[in-house]
């Protein structure tokens, strides 16, 4: 099995459009694929207004997607071609009461791969691709804290970081993008490639 973590530094840099191009680009690897959104910061990830992500009864719940209108993000992974399709749901600095769940379902998939960056507090995948955006000011603490990890960056636009006291690990790849498409053949290949060294590692 592989896992992939796809984060970024902001809302809205194009993270799920990295998660679904990924699953479109690379169908051989049968994925499920996995939002997580911590609520109670007050904003939607989705769309920046009021959140309504809260769970109902408990600090966590784990959605699987049926709807393939591709309208949210999740169904637009199934949409591109996932096979599964999650959305866990937490409270802020709870997600760690979701993972003993969430890791038995990944333990019976394929391959997996996450939209996150607070994952990386409890997993250790085999890619981390991190999505920056310099239009985009606000820098993640979650995302400063593991950008060092990042295997390649995803950089919209021809400029580099914007942000003070932020750089990216010297000898990590950065892949330009000039949105849409999120992920080029070079990307592609790239995250096809590093699978196939951990296939054969493993």
């Amino acid at each position: 099995m592989a896992i992939i973590v796809i984060g970024g530094h902001s809302r809205s840099v194009g993270k799920t459009s990295v998660v679904a191009g990924l699953i479109a680009a690379l169908p051989e690897f049968d994925w499920m694929a996995v939002k997580i959104t911590q609520y109670g910061h007050g904003i939607c990830s989705a769309n920046g207004e009021a959140c309504d992500c809260a769970t109902v009864d408990r600090c966590w719940a784990i959605l699987e997607e049926q709807d393939r209108s591709g309208e949210s993000d999740t169904s637009r992974f199934l949409v591109a071609g996932a096979r599964r399709s999650l959305w866990v749901r937490t409270e802020q600095g709870r997600l760690d009461e979701a993972m003993p769940a969430l890791r038995a379902k990944i333990a019976a998939a394929r391959n997996v791969i996450l939209e996150s960056n607070s994952v990386l507090k409890f997993l250790r995948p085999d890619l981390y691709l991190t999505v920056l955006d310099p239009a985009t000011a606000d820098f993640k603490t979650s995302a400063r804290e593991f950008l060092d990890r990042a295997s390649a960056v995803i950089l919209h636009g021809a400029n580099g970081t914007a942000w003070p006291g932020v750089s990216v690990k010297p000898g990590s790849p950065v892949f330009k993008i000039a949105p849409p498409p999120y992920v080029t053949p070079e990307i592609a290949e790239f995250v096809r490639g590093k699978l196939a060294e951990v296939s054969a590692v493993g």
